[in-house]
């Protein structure tokens, strides 16, 4: 069943920055050095602290190397934002910031209608159909590999803006739950559960 209301649902996060805990990163460098040595006092001060100062930097090298792909940056993001032309905005989380970053790059060259279910795909994270009607130029977009309304819809129909034919009109259809999906449950399993969370009820 699929309905077609209106799309939009936000949501929120912080762009936070990596809280490091030195602890964590610590190398032990007395274990490279002869047992005699690392008995000393002084040169076992100066393992424990040049073995912080080395466990930092692995990190920071791995941290750097993360931003270098879109699916493990972080701060780096706004830099794949920046080189891609997509707006940076803080309120969105990584993994949605992500994901319109993806689909910018699924979204470069001729739009084609596999080129529109592959980014619609990106955003929703399900199976996406594309219904076109050409002689009336306009196509439909059924997401049908999730239920109800995707996240991140504002974004999505932003990035479908600029790659979409300027000619070409188009509509969201979304799928719910059937009668015959629920046969499954007893009422008594959707006693506490709202309308709303029975309409995107995953398959039992």
């Amino acid at each position: 069943m699929y309905g077609k209301t209106l799309y939009g649902r936000s949501q929120y996060a912080q762009e936070g920055s990596s809280s490091i805990v030195p602890e964590e990163y610590f190398v032990d460098l007395a274990r490279y050095a002869p047992p005699f040595l690392a008995e000393i006092r002084e040169m076992a001060e100066i393992y424990r602290t040049q073995g912080y100062e080395v466990g930092q930097l692995q990190h920071d090298l791995e941290d750097l190397i993360d931003q270098c792909y879109i699916v493990t940056a972080t701060w780096g993001l706004s830099r794949w934002e920046q080189m891609l032309g997509v707006a940076t905005n803080m309120s969105l989380t990584y993994e949605q910031r992500r994901e319109i970053l993806m689909a910018k790059l699924r979204g470069q060259g001729t739009t084609t209608r596999k080129m529109i279910e592959d980014t619609a795909t990106a955003f929703s994270g399900g199976e996406v159909k594309v219904m076109e009607d050409n002689p009336n130029h306009f196509f439909i977009i059924q997401f049908i590999g999730i239920k109800g309304i995707p996240r991140n819809m504002q974004a999505f129909v932003s990035m479908l803006e600029d790659i979409k034919p300027a000619h070409l009109a188009y509509r969201f259809e979304y799928r719910y739950t059937t009668w015959n999906e629920l046969k499954p449950y007893t009422w008594n399993r959707l006693g506490d559960m709202t309308w709303d969370d029975v309409r995107t009820l995953k398959e039992a």
